[in-house]
């Protein structure tokens, strides 16, 4: 009997800041990403941050030197390219994954938005229309 691999099974995603000087490889597909409304992600992606999660294993940095990492809480890292000041990763520092910003992917992803999360903190400029599911905290 011979086995075939299902296309997502097969898949690998890659992405990378604006300069390049940092890129990624995630093996396997993306889960659906959240977007996060919070003053802490408002506040590093300049609107709001928009991740999916990602399995350590699976994920691997291709010029992590040029990497800083910010501790923004007790639990949290956000890492950006020291370069460029692309925002890549969001790092729960004692969890099994790490959130990966959706926009530095290369195209296509293959999945789509999922909900919207920390809505009580969103910004006063924009309405959220699209449908989604939507979690106050």
């Amino acid at each position: 009997m011979r086995y075939t691999k299902l296309f997502w099974e097969c898949t690998m995603h890659k992405g990378s800041c604006l300069c390049g000087a940092v890129s990624f490889e995630v093996d396997g597909p993306l889960h659906p990403p959240d977007a996060c409304h919070c003053s802490k992600c408002r506040k590093q992606s300049g609107h709001f941050w928009v991740s999916t999660d990602v399995s350590r294993a699976a994920l691997t940095i291709h010029g992590a030197d040029n990497l800083t990492w910010f501790r923004s809480s007790d639990k949290v890292q956000r890492g950006f390219c020291s370069t460029c000041g692309s925002s890549l990763f969001w790092d729960p520092i004692k969890k099994d994954t790490i959130a990966i910003a959706m926009g530095a992917f290369e195209l296509p992803t293959g999945t789509k938005l999922a909900m919207h999360i920390h809505v009580a903190d969103k910004g006063d400029y924009y309405e959220l229309g699209d449908g989604l599911p939507q979690n106050q905290h």
